[in-house]
């Protein structure tokens, strides 16, 4: 059983269609770098795929079954993350409140709750910062809580929309290191978008590309390529290996220039 399938599958905001036509298949245990430019549609796939944004045409499945909110089995982290409005709650009872789907306030836990929080943390390595305010932890920190938030009921898929934003490369390649472990002991399909394949080099086995309405899935080698990326963009595209890094640039003269100013996305 794959963990998503799309099969022509058309997403749309009012009259601008995002996506159009799209049949692809990611399978159970990949770990999928979903990749694009601004506006190309990583983050409306992923909330398709929570159920929250409805296709126009065609068919998506999500663990064997049509896309629904609520589905139990996925884990997501979204983009958009706002700090605990308490400055002094502990990252252990952030995660216990997230547990039990409370609004915020002074927490009433039992030892269900509590032991399910620190597992999640322990899971990502955070265990020691359970008892530590979330205000007094550093950006990697932080982000590491919020991870152990999305592996809360042990979800068999984990969609994650830029965690690696805003994190500077060391943390960005430890983050990296927990998911790759995480998604190893827990048997999961990670599905992740990010603006560069560089962090991702060595994790992620599978690429989804998304630019100009369509869709490539495939390894690193096979999609982020010159004609690959020159037909999804509908312009001319060169891919440049340099260092054990990618970089993608539009269609001209490959300079040093160039190569530094432009990141893979």
């Amino acid at each position: 059983m794959n963990a998503v399938t799309l099969a022509g599958a058309t997403l749309a905001y009012g009259e601008r269609v995002v996506l159009r036509d799209i049949s692809l298949a990611i399978g159970e245990r990949d770990f999928v770098a979903l990749l694009g430019p601004n506006g190309a549609g990583k983050t409306t796939l992923l909330r398709a795929i929570l159920g929250l944004v409805p296709l126009r045409a065609g068919s998506l499945r999500v663990l064997g079954a049509p896309a629904r909110r609520g589905h139990p089995g996925i884990g997501y982290l979204p983009q958009a993350r706002r700090a605990a409005p308490h400055p002094r709650l502990v990252a252990r009872d952030f995660l216990a409140c997230c547990a039990l789907h409370r609004r915020w306030g002074p927490p009433r836990l039992g030892r269900a709750v509590r032991r399910e929080a620190e597992a999640a943390l322990d899971l990502v390595g955070a265990a020691p910062l359970g008892p530590r305010p979330l205000a007094d932890l550093s950006g990697g920190e932080r982000q590491r809580v919020l991870l152990a938030t999305a592996l809360l009921g042990r979800p068999r898929l984990l969609l994650l929309d830029e965690p690696l934003a805003s994190l500077d490369p060391n943390v960005q390649r430890e983050a990296v290191l927990v998911l790759r472990r995480v998604q190893h002991e827990l048997g999961i399909t990670v599905l992740l978008s990010a603006h560069q394949i560089n962090p991702l080099l060595g994790a992620a086995n599978q690429v989804l590309y998304l630019a100009g309405g369509a869709a490539a899935l495939g390894p690193v080698d096979r999609v982020i390529t010159g004609p690959m990326l020159s037909r999804l963009y509908g312009a001319p595209m060169e891919v440049v290996r340099l260092g054990g890094r990618i970089f993608v640039l539009p269609g001209q003269a490959v300079t040093a220039e160039n190569v530094r100013d432009h990141a893979a996305v």
